[in-house]
């Protein structure tokens, strides 16, 4: 089959369209057939190796984290989907390879794609959607009457997120360019900000929740715009020793993830306030819950652009370009 491979981390050099085998078949997996995959720029970390510590992958590697396409194969064991069925899903860590003609998913992993959108609607959903999900329930806890902001609302985890956190009952805020204001309105977005011409530091106060996504003079700035007691979680970093605990990495990362994040969970207990850390995790029963979200309406993927599979470097490339509003999809079939 043909994929998009990596020989060894490089972030000059783009991927490599090669000849490799079909994945081979566990108990509990399915084989799709790949109609679609969205881009990340998590895709972009991988190849350049800055996850390489906690995400030790093996070369040649199949990049790619976003698939939705059509069951051909299922293993022995598994019992919730069959041959034919239309799946969308966010393969786990350390399986990944959505840029491919084919890819092997344990079936915990893997939903039924929502039955109102397209193949490249839902290839677009499952990472950002799965982010925006934990970050709000599990590390923000979001509630009706409560006030989020969301930075960077037009990006792909962004314009899920004003959508989930609007349907839970907040209020929300988010910055942007103005040009993007009438989608993110559209979405949701009850405060605008030009992130251009205007400072969120000095408008935004009295917030429940922060989701960051920036840098991190960013995210020290977004502190400050929580009330005490108020929650701020990143997925751009930096990490906290929990992840360690979480992948079960070995006492020297959890160290090193303690002095790369001292400076900010210092200044979060100075303020009074909750910092944490998301590296979001594949999960087929909430990609499920996601799925019936999208089918009432409540959800909807934004999709900046369609590019054809052999084209995927071109469309890493641009979603590097930061200028992608929602997600950047590309099509096999």
């Amino acid at each position: 089959m043909k994929a998009f491979i990596i020989k060894k981390y490089n972030k000059e050099e783009g991927m490599q369209l090669a000849d490799v085998p079909v994945p081979m078949v566990n108990d509990h997996d399915v084989l799709v057939e790949i109609h679609a995959a969205g881009l990340n720029l998590l895709d972009s970390k991988v190849k350049s190796g800055e996850f390489k510590l906690i995400l030790p992958y093996k070369f040649p590697l199949i990049m790619g984290h976003d698939v939705a396409g059509v069951v051909t194969q299922v293993g022995k064991g598994v019992t919730k989907f069959k041959v034919g069925d239309e799946v969308y899903s966010r393969p786990a860590d350390g399986r990944i390879g959505a840029f491919a003609d084919y890819i092997a998913i344990n079936e915990k992993d893997v939903a039924l794609k929502p039955r109102n959108i397209s193949m490249e609607e839902a290839a677009s959903l499952p990472l950002v959607a799965l982010t925006a999900w934990q970050a709000l329930l599990e590390h923000l806890h979001v509630k009706k009457g409560q006030k989020i902001f969301i930075q960077a609302g037009s990006g792909g985890v962004g314009t899920i997120a004003i959508q989930l956190a609007k349907h839970w009952g907040a209020t929300v805020a988010t910055t942007a360019g103005a040009g993007s204001f009438a989608l993110l309105k559209d979405l949701g977005a009850d405060v605008l900000i030009d992130y251009k011409t205007q400072d969120f530091g000095t408008i935004l106060q009295g917030y429940d929740a922060v989701l960051n996504s920036q840098d991190k003079p960013t995210l020290e700035k977004s502190l400050t715009v929580l009330k005490a007691g108020g929650r701020a979680v990143s997925i751009s970093g930096p990490p906290t020793p929990e992840l360690a605990r979480q992948i079960g990495a070995p006492w020297y990362i959890k160290l090193v993830l303690s002095l790369t994040s001292f400076g900010i969970r210092r200044k979060s207990r100075q303020l009074g306030v909750d910092y944490s850390f998301l590296f979001m995790r594949a999960d087929g029963k909430q990609l499920t819950e996601i799925g019936k979200l999208v089918e009432a309406g409540i959800v909807k993927p934004v999709v900046d652009k369609v590019f054809p599979f052999e084209q995927t470097n071109e469309a890493l490339a641009y979603v590097e370009s930061g200028r992608a509003k929602g997600k950047v999809v590309v099509k096999m079939k």
